[in-house]
């Protein structure tokens, strides 16, 4: 893993990339046409949701720590995404309320737990050698 003044570099690049592969694969199931500017329409509620959970947690000083940084990100990116498309007039309907909090929930919790596993396996792996 890079060195940890970096690692938050790469969590907001991950951050950012699975927000838009949320977007995306959202777009491509309603075949919704415009892609990247429709892409972009759809996600830049959840980037900035994120943003603001980046902040008001911190996220920087442990980025890829499920908690705080990955829990706020991701509740940022939800609840402040749904607000903001209600806010511009986009559909915020139960069913994709559901599909965001689990979908995201995923994408911006998964990777991080994977993180944690693996940095785990490698400190034991070292600790046995």
């Amino acid at each position: 893993m890079p060195h940890s003044r970096n690692r938050w570099i790469i969590a907001a690049a991950a951050d950012i990339l699975l927000i838009l592969a949320f977007a995306a694969i959202g777009r491509d199931a309603h075949a919704r046409g415009d892609i990247i500017g429709g892409v972009f329409l759809t996600a830049w509620p959840f980037l900035a949701g994120a943003a603001v959970g980046w902040v008001g947690s911190r996220a920087w000083k442990s980025a890829l720590a499920l908690w705080p940084a990955g829990a706020s990100v991701w509740i940022g990116a939800v609840l402040v995404g749904m607000l903001l498309r209600a806010a511009t007039g986009q559909t915020v309907v139960l069913p994709f309320i559901i599909v965001a909090t689990l979908a995201l929930g995923v994408f911006l919790l998964g990777y991080r737990a994977l993180v944690a596993v693996l940095g785990r396996l490698a400190r034991k792996r070292k600790s046995t050698v």
